[in-house]
């Protein structure tokens, strides 16, 4: 286990690092790629906590880091269907950018800001 697991207290809290290596073909080209899951069982009343499975406790986290590009999604094992992902540019330009990543303008319409 990871020094972060270790120092964390008690059960369910915590995050548990579960890949940490280089890739050469992905996300951006090459960079880092982190596994982690979020053990968030702690930050929930304890009331409520007592009515959820464990697989609603955690929260995983996929991350790939190409500087300047990373790419990074969230999902829960206990609602397979859900998951967050978060695309970043990270640009010398005080974000004066107005489509950094290409968008058509079909594209841009679907988009929620």
């Amino acid at each position: 286990q990871k020094k972060s697991r270790e120092e964390s207290s008690g059960e369910g809290s915590g995050v548990e690092i579960l890949a940490n290596r280089p890739y050469s073909d992905g996300p951006g080209g090459s960079g880092q790629y982190t596994h982690k899951i979020y053990h968030v069982g702690s930050h929930i009343p304890s009331w409520f906590r007592a009515l959820l499975p464990k697989a609603a406790l955690q929260v995983e986290e996929e991350s790939w880091n190409a500087y300047p590009y990373t790419r990074t999604r969230y999902t829960c094992p206990f609602v397979e269907k859900f998951s967050i992902e978060i695309e970043t540019y990270y640009r010398p330009d005080c974000g004066q950018q107005t489509n950094v990543f290409n968008l058509s303008a079909a594209e841009k319409r679907q988009r929620i800001l």
